[in-house]
Parts: structure tokens; C-alpha cells; sequence
């Protein structure tokens, strides 16, 4: 039976275990909301472990603690915690510990998603860069139809602070005020689920938001119902919409629509709500283009409606698939490990 490795992060465990569960992804919730993350979680690795044994796969979960990289003079290496040596035919990658993905590259082991792809998603700065510029066919290959530009939200970065002295100085906010206009997205690049993404109706906001930051962010154009943030309205009122394309190789496997009316953020972990969505032919060539741009096997593209067509937000490299089943009954896990069983051991 072919082996491969399911590797998770050992250090987000909150109140699961086993896997290396994330637990403290749940943005101050209590401690009951970070159990229930936890078994979502844990139930997706289940899922993968089940469907790889549909195609004759034993996929072992290990976190990453158990798999250290070295670096020294014979090269790049891993060094396993383990008794028993793993000599796995893949590795199944569901973390962001890039540098212990870069190693097993570098031992000619074939990791999905790669180390450089999942790199890209999880700095959203690098993902915007990576797909500025570029230009796509909304309606299919190449030679069918013009292509047109892949929109993205205009973006400023903001300047580089250090932890702990963070952002005494905001008169850089100006120059995102001149070209983006209130109001704006204030995001921060490392995010999951929505909690690092903030909404400036005015200056003052905007200043609050900025001098409580210390990791990299950027400014962005807000994409939406400009009437819901008026100085008048609830801050973060809805509407928030957005499609989620699940991509698998070159193909959209899944999606759904999701909205909330209470918050500008769609995400279900926000109190959206969802649905099943049949995606046009030009959001789907987007979600692929993306995809094929930045190096995924697989992803979770999020698009926005903008007045000229779809918009992309951002990409995840380990997308939760809960959801989407739970919305659609499609079982991503299943074309994921049909996807690598096809890709290293071919028919």
C-alpha cells in the first residue's frame, strides 16, 4: 500500500489534541467555541485519512514536532522524532511550517501544496503581488474570448514596524486616504477566518485600528455596498457576500455562496450564512488561473462581486472543507486524494 504523510501543527492544540488541532484561531471566543474548531478540524483529517483509503493510500497523521528540519554540510535533511523510520510516497501538507515543507522537497519527496505555494496564501501581501498584473480568459482557454485584466482590490502596503513598538507615527495613512477613499479594508497579511480584517468608515477609525497593529498589513479598497458603512451605521454592518470556489488541480470541485447581513465579512465563522452556488464560466476561470498562478494543487478561492466582474479577495492553501460539505455534500477530501493518487501513482 502506497504511504504518505498528513502533517498538522502540533502547537495549535487549544482544548483538541491528537492531530495537533488548532485551538486558538477563535479570536477571544470561549474556550467551548475553541473545542468545537478543534473538532471540525479534526474531523477534516479524518475525512483526508478516509478518502486516501478509498484509493489505497494509508495517509499517517503526524504534526509537525515530530519532523525537524537540518541544515549542515550534506544538505538538507529531516530529522524524525520517531522510533520507526517514515519513508512516505507523498506528504500531505496541512500547515504553514514552510521551512519544514521546504526540507521535504528538498529530500525529492513530493508535498502537496508545496512549500513556495502555501508561502504565497498565507502572506496575503504576497499573494496580491504575485497576481497583480496579470491577465486571464473569463470565458475559457486561451483564444476563446479577450482576455481581461484579473481584478484584484487596489492595495497599499503599510510601512514595516517591529513587535513591540508598533505605530506611533500615522501620517503614512494619508496616502491610503488619497487614493482609497472611506471606507476602506484595513487587513492584516497573517489571518484566518476573518479576525485580522477590519473595517474604517473615517479617519478616526482608521487611526484606532492602525495604533493597535504590529505585524505587516495593508490598506484595500472596500468591495460591497458602500451604504451599509455610512458614519451613521453599526461598525461592521452587513451586507458582507462572497462565493468560495474549492480548486482541485484545474478544475472548480465545490462552491458555495456565502453573506451576512450583520458583518462585511462573509465568513461562516462570523455568522454567515451559505449556499449552494453554480459559479459563472468567468469566476471559475479565475479561481483556476489564480490557482495555476501561485503553484496549488489545491485551494479555497474567495471572490467578490464587483461592478465589473468578479473580484479576488484571497486564496487559502488549506482551505476547512466543513463547511462546504455540510452546504454542498461534496466531499473535497475525496478529489484531493483522488488528485494526488493520480498525479504520483498514475494508472
Amino acid at each position: 500500500m502506497k504511504k504518505g504523510l498528513l502533517i498538522t501543527n502540533a502547537f495549535l492544540t487549544g482544548s483538541g489534541g491528537g492531530y495537533g488541532l488548532p485551538g486558538d484561531i477563535t479570536g477571544g471566543k470561549s474556550r467551548t467555541a475553541s473545542a468545537d474548531y478543534s473538532a471540525k478540524f479534526n474531523d477534516l483529517y479524518e475525512w483526508l485519512v478516509k478518502a486516501a483509503e478509498i484509493y489505497g493510500i494509508c495517509l499517517m497523521p503526524h504534526s509537525n514536532a515530530e519532523f525537524l528540519p537540518v541544515y549542515g554540510p550534506e544538505g538538507v535533511k529531516v530529522l524524525c522524532g520517531s522510533k520507526n523510520s517514515i519513508q512516505p510516497d507523498f506528504v500531505l501538507f496541512w500547515d504553514k511550517d514552510v521551512r519544514l515543507a521546504r526540507a521535504f522537497e528538498a529530500m525529492g519527496i513530493p508535498v502537496f501544496n508545496s512549500a513556495c505555494a502555501i508561502e504565497l496564501c498565507d502572506d496575503k501581501s504576497l499573494t496580491l503581488e504575485r497576481l497583480s498584473g496579470i491577465s486571464y480568459y473569463p470565458e475559457g482557454k486561451e483564444g476563446c474570448g479577450e482576455p481581461c485584466p484579473l481584478r484584484i482590490p487596489v492595495t497599499i502596503m503599510a510601512p514595516m514596524t517591529f513587535k513591540g513598538r508598533g505605530y506611533k507615527e500615522l501620517y503614512f495613512i494619508d496616502t491610503a486616504e488619497k487614493l482609497l477613499s472611506y471606507p476602506m479594508v484595513i487587513k492584516e497579511c497573517f489571518g484566518s477566518f476573518g479576525a485580522q480584517v477590519y473595517l474604517a468608515r473615517n479617519r478616526a477609525e482608521a487611526e484606532g485600528i492602525v495604533s493597535g497593529l504590529e505585524y505587516p498589513f495593508f490598506f484595500q479598497e472596500f468591495i460591497g455596498d458602500r451604504s451599509f458603512c455610512g458614519d451613521d451605521a453599526l461598525k461592521g454592518t452587513g451586507p458582507g457576500r462572497d462565493i468560495r470556489l474549492q480548486v482541485v488541480g484545474d478544475r472548480v470541485a465545490a462552491s458555495m455562496l456565502r453573506s451576512n447581513n450583520n458583518d462585511f465579512r462573509a465568513n461562516i465563522t462570523n455568522g454567515g450564512s451559505m449556499e449552494a452556488y453554480k459559479p459563472t464560466q468567468a469566476e471559475t476561470e479565475l479561481a483556476v488561473t489564480v490557482c495555476k498562478r501561485l503553484g496549488l494543487d489545491f485551494a479555497g478561492v474567495d471572490i467578490l462581486f464587483g461592478t465589473e466582474g468578479p473580484v479576488l479577495c484571497e486564496v487559502n492553501s488549506n482551505a476547512h472543507f466543513k463547511n462546504l460539505y455540510e452546504c454542498t455534500g461534496i466531499n473535497i477530501a475525496e478529489h484531493i486524494m483522488r488528485y494526488i493518487k493520480d498525479t504520483i501513482f498514475p494508472s
